[in-house]
């Protein structure tokens, strides 16, 4: 009875070591990566190319250089002025023009670069659209260069409304509604790893 009694109490002894052991190292895991995620924050800039303030100067830059309603002007500013400055990461064949439906907007784009960290394309139409942003994990920078885009959030009573020249940023986690008004091009720059193909 003695010997019963005790290889019980071993036996749950066991199972209490066990599941120590089991939690103790699922918390160690867990400090280890939240640690290395923090770490990895520090240096997330090494893994952009771009600079979403840069792009907007460009894109004003642009709209000032290439004059109002003139497009193609505007994107072969763009393209020859990234040509210079990030020549090995520019696609500068201006010619591959896509469809691009997502949230229901279809407009058309042209893929400038495209990463895993991060996208830069021309996006808009002629015609007009409206659909939903979707919810990312990427930093969204949509400058105006034709054109408005009107955008509204849940709980928000009031259109927002950007011209040419401005930039709508979307921060990774928002949704909104959006609508290009009368036809829009913007240039827009997504900044989050593993999001940004969704989006192409």
């Amino acid at each position: 009875m003695t010997s019963t009694k005790s290889k019980a109490n071993g036996a749950a002894a066991q199972q209490q070591d066990n599941f120590l052991i089991k939690w103790t190292t699922r918390m160690a895991v867990a400090v280890l990566l939240f640690t290395f995620c923090g770490w990895l924050d520090t240096i997330k800039d090494r893994w952009y190319v771009f600079d979403h303030t840069a792009l907007h100067q460009l894109a004003q830059e642009a709209i000032a250089v290439a004059g109002t309603n003139n497009t193609q002007g505007m994107v072969d500013h763009i393209v020859n002025s990234l040509s210079v400055t990030h020549s090995p990461w520019i696609n500068t064949n201006s010619s591959e023009w896509v469809f691009n439906n997502a949230g229901g907007a279809m407009g058309a784009m042209y893929i400038i670069h495209a990463s895993i960290t991060e996208y830069l394309i021309i996006f808009g139409t002629p015609l007009g659209t409206e659909g939903h942003t979707g919810l990312h994990t990427a930093d969204d920078y949509f400058n105006i260069l034709v054109g408005e885009q009107w955008a509204f959030k849940p709980g928000s009573l009031e259109m927002e409304r950007y011209p040419p020249g401005s930039v709508h940023h979307l921060p990774r986690g928002m949704a909104k509604q959006y609508k290009m008004h009368e036809g829009c091009f913007a240039l827009e720059y997504a900044r989050g790893a593993f999001d940004n193909f969704a989006d192409l």
